[in-house]
């Protein structure tokens, strides 16, 4: 009779250490996953002002018909600079659908950069073309954000 209480209490011993164990290890992964998530919010969240602010100077300089051509440059160069970083980081971070939104988002607002650094004004088609193709890619890109944090939420 002692042995087998002594075994039961070492089954029961093991059993709630193992029980433990695989709590702890839930938890971990839950917490895990809410710091992944948090991280990519936080990331996506930083990529998208970052494009629109680029945008938005682009559009201010696309909009100054007096501008001198060098100082067009300059501007629209250093406003689009702070989006290459984040880019990279979007590429080691994010799922693969939402890289591949962020890099037609990215190219897109480069092309269009590239036009008013060239002189393009906002009146001109080719301004307006860039910039519907822009908004479109732009709007792929947050609504695969969406997706991809509603995804790792649930």
């Amino acid at each position: 009779m002692q042995w087998i209480a002594l075994l039961s209490t070492v089954v029961g011993a093991v059993i709630a250490l193992g029980s433990a164990m695989l709590l702890d290890r839930k938890r971990w992964q839950r917490e895990r996953l809410d710091r992944e998530i948090q991280m990519r919010r936080s990331l996506y969240g930083d990529y998208l002002a970052c494009l629109s602010e680029a945008r938005h100077t682009c559009g201010n300089v696309a909009r100054d018909p007096d501008m001198d051509l060098p100082t067009r440059r300059t501007t629209a160069r250093e406003a689009f600079g702070p989006c290459i970083g984040l880019r990279y980081q979007m590429t080691i971070t994010a799922p693969a659908r939402v890289v591949e939104a962020s890099e037609k988002a990215f190219r897109r607002l480069r092309d269009l950069r590239d036009r008013v650094m060239e002189g393009v004004l906002a009146t001109e088609p080719v301004y307006v073309e860039g910039r519907l193709g822009y908004d479109t890619a732009l709007a792929e890109l947050r609504a695969g954000m969406r997706e991809d944090l509603a995804a790792g939420s649930l």
